[in-house]
């Protein structure tokens, strides 16, 4: 038996079908879909379940575990790393998360400031005419 060949262009450059592409396998492919239905099952079970008193406590595991699923689905079925185009849609990544927690985050800053200084309370009602 001969041994895959990896597909290089004419510049010498590999496009990394050898030993170390991403999961693009069926392999691969069942890995990230056993991955996703544990990560799905388990936050289930624990809402369904009640197996935290505080409500808090479950929504933050809630949270990772949902951030854990992102990176699963990033990695096994849009293949995303360090070397796939360079870098480049790792890079875009990091900017669109980075943009995305400053958009967040601003919004439920201005959301909370306004809530608290627009907001007539309940004795300021009362001296009302």
């Amino acid at each position: 038996m001969s041994e895959p060949v990896a597909a290089v262009d004419p510049a010498g450059h590999d496009h990394g079908h050898g030993e170390h592409a991403s999961p693009s396998t069926l392999k691969g492919y069942m890995t990230g879909f056993v991955l996703s239905v544990v990560l799905t099952a388990i936050p289930f079970w624990l809402v369904m379940g009640k197996v935290f008193e505080r409500p808090g406590a479950t929504a933050a595991i809630l949270l990772a575990f949902a951030a854990v699923q992102i990176v699963v689905h990033m990695v096994y079925f849009l293949h995303m790393n360090a070397k796939s185009e360079g870098g480049w849609s790792l890079l875009a990544l990091i900017f669109t998360v980075v943009l995305v927690v400053i958009a967040l985050s601003g919004s439920l800053w201005v959301m909370y400031h306004l809530n608290e200084n627009m907001m007539p309370s309940m004795m300021d009602m009362r001296h009302m005419p």
